[in-house]
């Protein structure tokens, strides 16, 4: 079975985000295939749309090479988000469906929840899932796969701290749903604007990857899902 290139694509991703691949690292389309037990064609696809997204870049006689961004940019990408959220949220409140708003509704009562148990691996997934809710809320795929893009690059270049009032941060998510199911786009705009912003201080740039196995990478990886074209 042909297993589709998305698929590597996202195990690549997800294994250069966690670190498995070290910034600067080469990235052989043979060892790759080795890796994830696949043919070469679609790792060969799959650098390219990584090197689109800015995960990988082809350094001349190196071939591809996991990325390696600097401070500069790592902060353009936060100030990025701090703009795209509150448009996604304005669209969410003029576009959402009843789907949207109960899977919304749920996250935040679990987050609620979790919050006050001090459950906070949870609460990081949890906010993850929140905020990819709302942005397919706004109704717009290019919005969409532009902060999802975000997410996965922010991940890679940054430590997040928990927030020091993780139910104070839940009732902010709470409060943009209510706004998001009144089609107040204006408020659900502000609302995720000043989220966003106060999200900014909780992110520590990234110094240096975990340490690497004998063969230049981790011992652990990403399984490649062949049954569909995400993992």
């Amino acid at each position: 079975m042909r297993i589709p290139a998305q698929s590597v694509c996202t195990a690549i991703r997800d294994d250069i985000v966690s670190g498995v691949f070290p910034r600067g690292g080469r990235l052989t389309e043979e060892l790759l295939a080795r890796r994830y037990g696949v043919s070469r064609v679609p790792v060969r696809e799959a650098l390219r749309t990584l090197e689109s997204e800015g995960f990988v870049t082809t350094r001349r006689h190196a071939g591809a090479c996991v990325a390696e961004p600097t401070a500069l940019e790592a902060a353009d990408l936060l100030e990025v988000r701090t703009l795209l959220e509150p448009l996604g949220a304005a669209r969410a409140a003029q576009r959402r469906t009843e789907a949207h708003l109960k899977v919304l509704r749920g996250l935040v009562r679990l987050g609620q929840e979790r919050a006050r148990r001090g459950e906070g691996e949870d609460l990081r997934s949890l906010g993850s899932w929140f905020h990819e809710t709302l942005a397919q809320a706004s109704g717009s795929p290019g919005l969409t796969a532009l902060l999802t893009q975000l997410r996965h690059k922010i991940a890679w270049m940054y430590a997040v701290e928990q927030p020091a009032r993780p139910a104070e941060s839940w009732a902010e998510h709470g409060a943009i749903v209510d706004a998001v199911a009144r089609g107040d786009a204006e408020r659900a705009r502000a609302l995720t604007a000043l989220h966003a912003e106060r999200a900014v201080a909780a992110h520590r740039l990234r110094r240096t990857g975990p340490e690497s196995g004998p063969d230049g990478v981790r011992t652990s990886q990403h399984a490649v899902n062949t049954l569909s074209g995400r993992l």
